[in-house]
């Protein structure tokens, strides 16, 4: 099989997909995610976290196209946008737990 370089872009796609994991605010987000569709309020209570903070990290997360919303009334829930990185993520959880 003949070797064929990434393109740039797709580099820079797969990079800041690694930057939000890096980030352990994010990796707890993502985790509970995982688990269970939340919306702000209980992320922060569940995490034990200011709501602002939350908020934030959501928003940059979302930008990624790693997390999605739906509003209903006037509260956002938020779940896992693509599978794939929350695969990645459990996969990283689980090599750390082997390395230990």
């Amino acid at each position: 099989m003949k070797y064929k370089p990434i393109e740039e872009e797709l580099i820079a796609s797969v990079s800041l997909t690694f930057k939000a994991l890096a980030d352990p605010t994010r990796i707890k987000i993502l985790h509970l995610l995982f688990y269970k569709e939340c919306s702000v309020s209980q992320i922060a209570e569940e995490l034990d976290m200011n709501q602002s903070a939350i908020s934030h990290q959501l928003k940059y997360l979302k930008q990624l196209r790693l997390v999605k919303s739906r509003r209903e009334k006037t509260k956002y829930y938020y779940s896992p946008d693509d599978y794939h990185v929350m695969n990645l993520l459990e996969q990283s959880i689980q090599h750390a737990k082997h390395i230990d």
